[in-house]
């Protein structure tokens, strides 16, 4: 891929991060994990940023993993010759694995914004969870649709965001939430007006820079360090490896022989459709586009 997939820049102590594949609704390949990574790392080595904001490019956030092309481009991890031990080996490898890239905002101990429009689905949402805290346009469309098939949750932070009744409902059902809605219900911190979302977020950061980033790296590691005591490594080893297995059932390898000889569009009818979401809701139904706004 020639261009330049996450983009970095830095303003008054706030790094911000962009997905810049906007043409593919910023959906995840190895490329951009990678940029994503070291960008992650820049900020944190770089000791005049204080605050990361992780945002995407153009009208959504982030689509989730690319699985077009039948995942030739995840290697290892794709559904050709699929190996499971191989799979289990490449997800959970500190190393090798996606989910520390995604981790990188929860570990690193600068505090990460999360910045949501549009569509934050999938790994998407996974990803977008990990940030310390997530705001999004009312009508940002959040979900899991790989609850339905090809998939399972990877970072934990549906869960560990929710409490039972709800992660336990959207776990099982897939259905896709508002940003208003998340906001409500504490999976995320706040939503606002698609047009306000970058002046809030813009607001919050530099409201957190004018706090000593050792007092904000200290508050930021005794609340996580609770969370891990509850259990969020194993949880986060064991959903990625069930998440490779979820891949490769005979519903999955379907779902995916099917994305690349109809393509993903028809994919996606056949898994949404029958529940009038995402792509398959009415007009009314689907997010703004931040394009259409001025």
């Amino acid at each position: 891929m020639n261009e330049e997939v996450v983009k970095y820049s830095t303003s008054a102590g706030i790094a911000t991060i962009t997905l810049n594949r906007p043409s593919k609704a910023n959906t995840l390949r190895l490329e951009l994990l990678d940029a994503l990574d070291a960008s992650l790392r820049r900020a944190n080595e770089d000791a005049g940023v204080k605050v990361i904001i992780l945002e995407g490019a153009g009208d959504n956030f982030c689509g989730g993993f690319d699985f077009s092309g039948g995942l030739e481009h995840y290697g290892p991890i794709s559904e050709q010759d699929y190996d499971p031990g191989e799979d289990m080996r490449m997800v959970a490898d500190h190393y090798l694995s996606y989910l520390p890239k995604f981790m990188g905002m929860w570990r690193g101990l600068k505090p990460s914004i999360a910045k949501v429009q549009g569509y934050c689905v999938g790994g998407g949402s996974e990803m977008a969870l990990c940030a310390d805290l997530v705001i999004a346009s009312h009508d940002a469309r959040i979900g899991t649709p790989y609850s339905r098939i090809w998939g399972c949750h990877l970072s934990g932070m549906w869960v560990y965001r929710l409490g039972l009744a709800k992660a336990k409902y959207y776990a099982l059902t897939g259905e896709w939430i508002s940003g208003e809605e998340a906001a409500r219900i504490e999976l995320i911190n706040f939503s606002y007006p698609l047009e306000e979302l970058d002046l809030k977020v813009r607001e919050l950061a530099e409201k957190l820079t004018r706090i000593p980033l050792t007092q904000l790296s200290a508050m930021k590691l005794i609340v996580n360090q609770a969370y891990d005591n509850m259990g969020l490594q194993s949880t986060q080893t064991l959903g990625p490896i069930l998440d490779g297995i979820m891949r490769n059932t005979p519903q999955g390898r379907e779902f995916v022989r099917v994305a690349a000889s109809g393509g993903v569009k028809e994919a996606i009818e056949k898994r949404d459709g029958p529940f009038g979401d995402y792509s398959q809701a009415p007009a009314d139904k689907q997010p703004r586009k931040r394009s259409e706004i001025g």
